[in-house]
């Protein structure tokens, strides 16, 4: 059971509406400028990594952003992590939210669906870490770079019986996570007597009770409210992206511009963020908003500026030439290997690695192996 219900009547909103304001009007501005950017699709794919990486980051994990950009092209230097699933996770769901419609994710249907999905894709992963089995490492080329075959027949030490089992029991998990009804949790992990249905009513009665505020006083107050009553076990990061709704439902943000609010929120200091006083706690988010906004406008600036420079190394050349492409390709992702370019551009790793360096981009890992690139 909640031990208490969110008040609204005892936020006092005065000390909050210059903060409010203020990153309401840098929002706006950031959404402007993106809808306006030659860079504007590859800003927005490239915030989607980045934004969940600091999703984790605000839960206490770590995920490197070439880690995700990796495994999200399916080029895995090494096996998943659960930290690294459930980045992915938020990744995927960021996507899925963008392309719906503005008051998707906020309806009932879009509220059900999303939390139906991350409690699927929780259930498969712990299955898969229950034998220590998630996906084979790629292998290895004598240059460093992963190999772009995904054969795994008959690799040795491998009890394919165990795997056979295993997707049964994955299989059989997912279904029952399907039905109507929560399924049952691991008590080692989950806490059984928490009723996330009843938190869930909660927090949409606060909701309610906040329609006729203004809209970013609306996202600050849902936000403390879902980390006050902590709605989701499994997956508490499915909040900071309703609040990012709320302010694409309100025309704060437009289009496939779902603010990245995990990466201002991640500037702002823990002990602020979970103060127990409300009001510093509204605050400290309001704060976050606004800094969202400022690195975001920051980071466009820094695309403008390399696609500019990136672009008068294009002059010149020869209508056959992958340059071109790369660049396009580079603008769009904050990582690449050269699995990855040379999968996009249809040329051998050799070639790719070659016209990467031709671009002048930056080798980003600092490794011998599994190197990538991207701009600074």
């Amino acid at each position: 059971m909640i031990s208490m219900a969110y008040d609204l009547a005892k936020i006092g909103t005065t000390a909050l509406m210059r903060s409010a304001f203020d990153a309401g009007v840098a929002l706006t501005r950031l959404d402007e400028r993106i809808a306006r950017s030659p860079v504007g699709p590859g800003f927005l794919e490239r915030s989607q990594f980045t934004d969940a990486c600091a999703s984790l980051w605000i839960d206490g994990e770590l995920v490197h952003l070439e880690d995700l950009v990796l495994h999200d092209a399916f080029r895995d230097t090494r096996t998943p992590t659960h930290e690294l699933t459930i980045a992915r996770d938020v990744l995927r769901t960021r996507r899925r939210i963008a392309a719906q419609s503005p008051d998707w994710a906020l309806s009932t249907e879009g509220i059900r669906t999303l939390r139906q999905t991350s409690d699927i894709n929780s259930v498969g992963t712990e299955a898969l870490e229950e034998v220590g089995v998630i996906r084979p490492a790629v292998a290895i080329d004598p240059e460093g770079e992963g190999d772009e075959g995904d054969d795994a027949e008959n690799l040795p030490g491998v009890d394919y019986a165990a795997i056979d089992a295993l997707l049964a029991r994955s299989d059989a998990a997912i279904e029952r996570a399907k039905k109507p009804g929560r399924a049952a949790a691991d008590p080692l992990v989950y806490d059984l007597d928490w009723d996330e249905d009843e938190r869930l009513d909660e927090w949409r009665v606060v909701l309610r009770q906040a329609e006729n505020l203004p809209a970013m006083l609306q996202a600050i107050v849902a936000l403390d409210a879902w980390n006050e009553l902590a709605v989701l076990q499994h997956a508490p990061w499915l909040g900071r992206l309703f609040t990012a709704s709320i302010l694409r439902q309100a025309g704060i943000t437009s289009g496939a511009h779902l603010a990245a609010i995990n990466l201002g929120l991640k500037t702002i200091p823990v002990d602020r963020r979970r103060h127990r006083d409300r009001e510093t706690r509204l605050l400290a988010i309001a704060h976050g908003l606004l800094a969202a906004a400022e690195i975001g406008l920051k980071e466009h600036d820094r695309l403008t500026l390399a696609k500019t420079m990136m672009d008068r190394k294009l002059e010149g050349r020869r209508t056959s030439s992958k340059l071109p492409e790369l660049v396009e390709l580079v603008m769009a992702r904050p990582l690449l290997s050269a699995g990855m370019v040379a999968k996009t551009l249809d040329v051998t790793p050799q070639a790719a690695r070659r016209i990467v360096l031709e671009l002048g981009l930056r080798e980003m890992t600092g490794r011998g192996r599994f190197r990538a690139w991207g701009i600074m």
